[in-house]
């Protein structure tokens, strides 16, 4: 497995995980919205081509879990992968918004 490196990009408007892998072309992203104090949406997850089968999707959405748990928010998944990814770890059932 490559070593993907991750960081949290935080705007007024767009934030974003964003994960980049040594020696590999493009990054994968997870576009989040901050909806309140304590509830973000996950809105939209992309990997270009050449990311993909790396794991760095799903790393992306680990990283916003870890973080949920340590920043004592919740998570709305609006995008499609992260809601998949909900249904298959149900142990994140912790930081799912109601």
């Amino acid at each position: 497995m490559p070593t993907i490196h991750i960081e949290r990009e935080l705007a007024d408007t767009r934030c974003r995980y964003v994960a980049r892998i040594d020696g590999v072309a493009g990054e994968a992203e997870l576009v989040f919205t901050q909806r309140g104090p304590d509830v973000v949406s996950a809105d939209h997850t992309e990997a270009p081509a050449t990311m993909r089968g790396t794991g760095a999707a799903l790393a992306l959405v680990e990283r916003l879990v870890a973080d949920a748990r340590r920043e004592h928010f919740k998570i709305i998944p609006r995008c499609s992968y992260v809601a998949a990814q909900f249904k298959r770890h149900v142990e994140w059932a912790d930081v799912m918004a109601a």
